[in-house]
């Protein structure tokens, strides 16, 4: 359904981002932040997702800092090697090839950045840092709390797990009490309730948390 495309980002790094288009005229844009695993199957399907409700949907591969094509599974191993390549993957940088990823479908309008686990702090961030992007959402970013202190320029939203083994409910609630002008969605779940490839799914967590995201980004 979708292709794979090249980028560059503003320091001159290329990489590779994966991109699905609606059948008809678009609704928005969307740019898909990956997890610790790289834009694997699952992420993939959640930007084919996105374009059957009629959103372009883009997701930069961040790990092509590190090396092209590399994706992961969800076994322990994959966890640990994906955590591996994140540490070596300054903020900046990644915010950098999400920035590119947005200005390739810029002329679309609207542009929401959502992100899963590693994306979610990043999607976080991406409002906070960034221009050129309408909205943002984050889905159990475990670096949120740490950087809550920065203060969002676009409105954004975030959903976390209260079963979460990563985030701790004293992290979320941190989360509530400094930004309590972002809205701030708790499911009894647990981390990685939205990716039906783990055993953490919940499929009534991930229906209710797409249904407020739609909702949000209109």
């Amino acid at each position: 359904m979708g292709e794979m495309l090249e980028l560059q980002a503003a320091d001159g790094h290329k990489f590779a981002a994966y991109k699905t288009m609606p059948k008809g005229a678009p609704k928005g844009g969307v740019v898909i932040v990956q997890e610790i695993f790289g834009v694997n199957s699952h992420i993939q399907n959640v930007c084919n997702r996105y374009a059957e409700l009629g959103f372009i949907a883009i997701a930069p591969a961040l790990f092509d800092r590190i090396g092209p094509s590399i994706t992961l599974g969800y076994e322990s191993d994959d966890v640990a090697q994906g955590i591996k390549y994140k540490m070596q993957i300054e903020d900046d940088l990644a915010l950098a090839d999400i920035t590119a990823a947005a200005q390739a479908i810029s002329d679309v309008g609207d542009i929401t950045v959502i992100g899963y686990c590693w994306g979610g702090s990043l999607a976080y961030l991406s409002a906070c840092r960034l221009s050129g992007i309408t909205k943002a959402v984050g889905y159990y970013g475990g670096q949120v709390a740490q950087d809550i202190g920065e203060t969002p320029k676009v409105p954004v939203i975030l959903h976390f797990g209260d079963q979460d083994g990563s985030i701790p409910m004293e992290a979320v609630e941190k989360v509530k009490a400094a930004r309590p002008d972002v809205p701030v969605y708790v499911y009894p779940a647990g981390h990685g309730f939205n990716c039906d490839q783990r055993g953490s799914h919940d499929a009534g967590a991930a229906k209710l948390a797409l249904e407020r995201t739609l909702d949000f980004i209109g």
